[in-house]
């Protein structure tokens, strides 16, 4: 049998398994509506379907590092793909809401624990001057299952039913298993030390507090009661938070990363990357069905060719950073980014949906100069011993910024629409005074893009020397070992 090195069998794996994961959350969007019906509920009790699975992730995501050191990577990722199938198929067996609901918040224990462990793994499998190469492996499922998402759970939903949106994840889920049985290898573990329950407890808690908080803000209004308390315990926790792990002697968030300058800097771009260009994705599918009219199944067709070139762009990126250096890329990615967002500003009611569709083209390529750089610089200096935790930070990071980017151009689109329709002359059109609300809700990301430029002239090549290109017969002693072969 043709020889495979080993880094590329764990690429698949990963690959396998945040496939489903990431397809598991774009199909159950499209699918809301038919689940209200199906179980006649309101739209506040549905909303749980996806409240409950994000607190889980919240919950599990920073002691993900610590359960792989203590346990091992590969059985923890083992474990994670396990739980994750399983309530897939407890979900789609469903009868009752709060059935899916307990369902789905086993979901997210597993998918807590497959993200931050599957990628850790993954960039200890590469050696440090070939993870922009992982990266592109990362860009094939972050693309992909978000463009089928959509247009999959359409199918499912009209032509077989609700149930299949969840049933399937378990024959994916099942090849994932089978490669991590058949080919991945347990890694050295150290000692994770004692289990550090009050850091379990604030993290967990904190973190699912905010994001709940900023979710229900988006939702109900930044003046309820219940969400400034909940802002306000999330502020609390979270600062017992940082003030235990920075003077316990084995943490459970090692926040000491934060430290390492590019580490610090990359968790930041990420923050702004992703509140950038997740508000535009949150704001479009809610532009073309509601303004312009177009269904789920073709307003996923219009963001199609935004996945295409990002995953075209990304390949091309991962070939040239260790040439060019990741300031130049995230600079660049920033500046296409602010030029989407100008383009953005010229959609119209009658635009036609082309025009749109080569906007997200372009967008794509800023996502694809943006992805790679941010991800293979920030954890550059990143050694294999503290992988598992700084890859539990740097997924922390992403969660509290994909939540932030939302509640932002949420809430300005809804500021926006009610102070439009106060002020709106009686002779103007309603869909005029909605357009004007979604354009300063773009600008938002704008906003994001703009402070990623000044963020980025801080990023120091040097700073992500590692994962640069070295002259021939330059390689470190690991290298050979994170690059070997299994038949």
């Amino acid at each position: 049998m043709r020889r495979l090195e080993y880094k590329w069998l764990v690429g698949i794996t990963f690959v396998l398994a945040l496939i489903m994961q990431i397809l598991d959350v774009t199909i159950l969007n499209v699918a809301l509506a038919t689940l209200g019906r199906e179980f006649q509920v309101d739209p506040a009790a549905l909303q749980w379907v996806l409240t409950g699975y994000m607190i889980s992730l919240a919950v599990f995501i920073p002691s993900s590092g610590w359960i792989a050191d203590r346990f091992g990577s590969k059985r923890t990722f083992q474990a994670a793909v396990i739980i994750f199938t399983f309530a897939s198929v407890l979900c789609g067996v469903s009868t009752e809401m709060w059935m899916l609901v307990a369902a789905r918040v086993l979901q997210g224990v597993g998918g807590g624990m497959l993200v931050p462990v599957g990628q850790a793994m993954l960039f200890r499998a590469f050696p440090p001057d070939e993870r922009a190469k992982a990266g592109a492996v990362l860009s094939i499922p972050i693309t992909v299952a978000p463009m089928l998402g959509p247009v999959l759970g359409g199918v499912l939903v009209e032509y077989a039913s609700w149930r299949w949106i969840f049933f399937i994840n378990v024959p994916v889920g099942a090849l994932a298993l089978l490669f991590t049985v058949l080919y991945l290898r347990e890694e050295e573990r150290t000692g994770p030390g004692r289990f550090d329950l009050p850091g379990f407890l604030l993290a967990g808690i904190g973190l699912a507090t905010l994001l709940y908080g900023l979710e229900q803000g988006a939702q109900l209004g930044w003046g309820t009661v219940q969400v400034w308390v909940s802002l306000l315990v999330a502020g609390l926790l979270i600062t017992g938070l940082i003030w235990r792990e920075l003077t316990v002697r084995e943490p459970m968030l090692d926040l000491r990363l934060l430290t390492d300058r590019m580490f610090g800097t990359g968790n930041l771009l990420l923050l702004l990357q992703t509140g950038s260009m997740f508000g535009i994705l949150f704001l479009l599918p809610l532009y073309l069905q509601n303004l312009r009219g177009v269904s789920p199944m073709h307003a996923g067709l219009v963001l199609m060719p935004q996945a295409v070139v990002m995953l075209a762009t990304t390949q091309v990126v991962s070939r040239i950073y260790g040439r060019v250096g990741p300031k130049r890329l995230i600079l660049a990615g920033f500046a296409v980014q602010l030029a989407i967002c100008a383009g953005l500003q010229l959609q119209g009611l009658t635009t036609p949906l082309g025009f749109l569709a080569g906007l997200l083209a372009v967008q794509g390529v800023a996502m694809g100069l943006l992805m790679t750089p941010v991800q293979t610089a920030t954890f550059a200096g990143i050694s294999g011993r503290a992988m598992g935790q700084a890859s539990s930070l740097f997924n922390v990071s992403r969660q509290v910024a994909t939540a932030l980017g939302t509640a932002v151009v949420a809430t300005v689109l809804v500021v926006l629409t009610e102070h439009g329709q106060s002020t709106m002359d009686p002779a103007t059109p309603l869909a005029e005074v909605q357009l004007g609300a979604y354009h300063g809700a773009f600008l938002v990301s704008a906003v994001f893009a703009a402070l990623g430029i000044l963020l980025a002239l801080r990023v120091r090549d040097a700073d992500a020397a590692a994962s640069l290109d070295r002259p021939s017969g330059s390689a470190r002693p690991g290298d050979r070992e994170a690059a070997g072969t299994v038949r």
